[in-house]
């Protein structure tokens, strides 16, 4: 209750973007309470269960962070119709494909694709990802396989001074010494 006051309280215009945000944040708190799971702790002595205490708790963060992810990556892309009601006019949404499953309550909807920020966008603010560092190693958002969007990437060797074999004097200082590291650096191309 308090989530729909709040996400939900500027999304009443009867247009396809409210919409879609209330049918999306309906399906964020239903995954949530999917996820929610008992907690039970045990009171008595040495450890003993004379009494248990339970509740209902929710799910981590990275838990239904991973699942919205999943459910981002299949949102079913929806199309706006108007129409005329009595308040005047009403955009609503429905299924762009038929022959594909509808949505359901639990399924995240969208009507415009997200821009592209591979590329410089000054209208979306986007300054590409062109010469963006990345991280050869990772699969995750900042490895370079994702952020170069498939351009590849560039490597060069950088030497880097840093403070090394630091020693703590009594009392009260840090002396270092200074050290050059190689490091690879990789940038999309």
């Amino acid at each position: 209750m308090v989530s729909r006051e709040f996400a939900d309280a500027r999304e009443n215009r009867p247009d396809a973007r409210s919409a879609m945000n209330r049918h999306n944040n309906e399906a964020g708190r239903t995954s949530i309470i999917d996820h929610m799971h008992l907690k039970c702790k045990c009171h008595g002595l040495s450890g003993s269960c004379e009494v248990k205490t339970c509740w209902w708790s929710q799910p981590d963060f990275r838990v239904i962070g991973d699942y919205l992810k999943d459910k981002y990556d299949s949102a079913s892309e929806m199309v706006v119709e108007k129409h005329r009601e009595s308040r005047g006019w009403v955009e609503t949404l429905r299924p762009k494909y038929n022959f594909f499953k509808a949505p359901t309550e639990r399924d995240l909807v969208y009507y415009e694709n997200s821009p592209n920020f591979c590329e410089p966008n000054p209208e979306t603010g986007s300054f590409g990802t062109r010469d963006r560092i990345c991280n050869v190693t990772s699969h995750g958002i900042d490895g370079c396989d994702l952020l170069c969007c498939g351009r590849g990437h560039n490597t060069r060797t950088e030497k880097r001074k840093e403070k090394c074999h630091c020693i703590f004097h009594w009392c009260c200082y840090v002396s270092c010494q200074e050290c050059i590291r190689v490091y690879d650096v990789h940038t999309c191309k």
